[in-house]
């Protein structure tokens, strides 16, 4: 179930998996941390349009750490390499996850060093619509273009590029790390599973993905 942006929301794919009753195959690789594959370190020289940062990956160590494993996973296209157990237990992460972006967005802030580098934004609604999905295309491409990586809260099934789903009905978080052809595509860092790193999806889907939770920008 959806819920709101204050309401507690990270259980990952592994979660549901153990709280449908069975474990499915992603919940083994979620733990593999020390396995996982970096997701491109190299930048490139920046075309017009598309930006990608360079992401020292780490998939979570648990089913319920992917908030401060996306925390950890934005801040290290910053140079940033930040304790994930310190920053869960500044964001009160439980088993019951982390509950909203805005226990995110202040850790965000104080390991960026600017008290105001980061800002909650909020997509109340079931479904986002035009405005909202081009106020977060426009965060996205400002946010990397200033370095940075964006923080996404997520719910539900989407689809990426390639047609590969994504389910997280019961909630998680990812990074928003780059953009193609201006912001209508954008590069995802997922904690979830080392397999599964890294994605393309459409920011019209990725704006569904957030409604009724939020995102963290600049």
């Amino acid at each position: 179930m959806r819920t709101d942006l204050m309401r507690k929301t990270a259980l990952t794919a592994a979660g549901l998996a153990f709280a449908g009753g069975a474990i499915a195959g992603p919940v083994t690789a979620a733990y593999a941390a020390s396995d996982a594959k970096p997701v491109s370190q190299s930048q490139g020289e920046r075309k017009s349009g598309e930006r990608e940062l360079g992401v020292r990956y780490e998939a979570q160590p648990n089913f319920y750490y992917c908030g401060p494993a996306a925390t950890r996973n934005a801040l290290s296209v910053q140079g940033k390499n930040i304790n994930v157990d310190a920053m869960a237990k500044e964001m009160g992460t439980t088993e019951a996850g982390t509950n909203s972006i805005n226990d995110i967005t202040p850790v965000l802030n104080k390991e960026t060093g600017k008290s105001d580098a980061y800002r909650s934004v909020e997509i109340a609604t079931p479904a986002a619509d035009d405005k909202q999905t081009d106020t977060l295309r426009a965060d996205i491409v400002k946010t990397v273009d200033d370095g940075r990586a964006v923080v996404a809260n997520i719910a539900g099934t989407s689809v990426d590029t390639d047609g590969n789903t994504h389910s997280f009905e019961g909630g998680h978080y990812i990074s928003v790390v780059g953009y193609r052809d201006n912001g209508q595509t954008v590069k995802i860092a997922d904690s979830a599973n080392p397999d599964t790193a890294s994605y393309w999806i459409s920011v019209e889907h990725l704006a569904d993905w957030i409604a009724t939770r939020g995102y963290s920008t600049s």
